[in-house]
């Protein structure tokens, strides 16, 4: 065999190896990218969620403990914001969002608080927030991601 053609061999051979190790090294660069935006993204979307359930759940709360006559565009828009949760988050989230709705009805149907009733349940170390739980539950879960 001559020398010159395994020279050239050699070298071609290098250039192909160089270039898969390139191509390769540039792919899983890009999917690894790829796979944290969609984390990212996954994280802001629950985010954002939790934030909206929490403001529209505290909002009909309130509403609960002065009202008796339930706000239904509030409670379907509650259950809307648990269908979703039950795309993105974990059983224990939902669970959690599904006892705070539960509270909320609840409230609803006991008798009409004032603001010093309220006042008296919280000095004598009563929970009457029914976003607590929930509060810590999403917190973990968004800590863990």
């Amino acid at each position: 065999m001559d020398t010159a053609f395994i020279s050239a061999l050699s070298a071609l051979a290098g250039s192909i190896v160089g270039g898969l190790t390139s191509g390769t090294t540039t792919w899983l660069g890009h999917r690894s990218q790829a796979k944290a935006g969609r984390r990212l993204h996954n994280l802001a979307q629950r985010e954002i969620l939790y934030r909206d359930f929490v403001c529209a759940a505290s909002e009909a709360f309130g509403d609960a403990l002065t009202q008796t006559e339930p706000q239904i565009p509030q409670i379907v828009t509650l259950y809307g914001m648990i269908s979703r949760m039950r795309i993105l988050s974990s059983p224990e989230v939902v669970a959690c969002a599904d006892k705070t709705i539960n509270a909320i009805i609840d409230a609803y149907l006991s008798p009409n608080r004032t603001f010093l009733e309220i006042h008296t349940l919280i000095r004598n170390g009563e929970q009457i927030d029914p976003l607590k739980e929930f509060s810590e539950i999403a917190r973990d879960e968004l800590a863990a991601l």
